[in-house]
């Protein structure tokens, strides 16, 4: 299995935020608090993966693996902080927040376009 590299990582974002989207019209018709719910949690998904991709692909010198590796960890424990506080601010300000539509959208918008991803790509390789 080969390492995504900044090409397929941006992929599978637009992927999420494409998936992300469907999801949120699909759960229209079960009006808007789960609507914005599933917003919320896809939302969440999407930006913290963005900002994991936009830190570890930035440029960085080969000669220098061990602060590719750190740049990594260091991204991951950021992505984390922004969920958290991110579902954290959900929490506080939106009273009609249906949990179990946030955390499905944040489970399926992280799972399943990765899933899609990597069908595709071993299929074309």
């Amino acid at each position: 299995m080969q390492q995504p590299n900044a090409r397929q990582a941006r992929q599978i974002l637009k992927f999420q935020l494409i998936f992300g989207l469907i999801l949120t019209l699909i759960a229209l018709p079960f009006g808007s608090p789960v609507a914005i719910s599933v917003l919320l949690g896809a939302g969440t998904c999407w930006l913290a993966n963005a900002l994991l991709v936009a830190w570890v692909f930035r440029t960085y010198r080969a000669q220098a693996l061990e602060r590719l590796v750190l740049r990594f960890y260091s991204a991951e424990v950021a992505k984390i902080a922004v969920i958290l506080v991110l579902f954290g601010a959900a929490f506080a300000l939106y009273d009609d927040l249906n949990i179990l539509a946030l955390l499905g959208a944040y489970f399926l918008v992280q799972v399943i376009p990765t899933l899609i991803a990597a069908q595709t790509g071993s299929q074309t390789q």
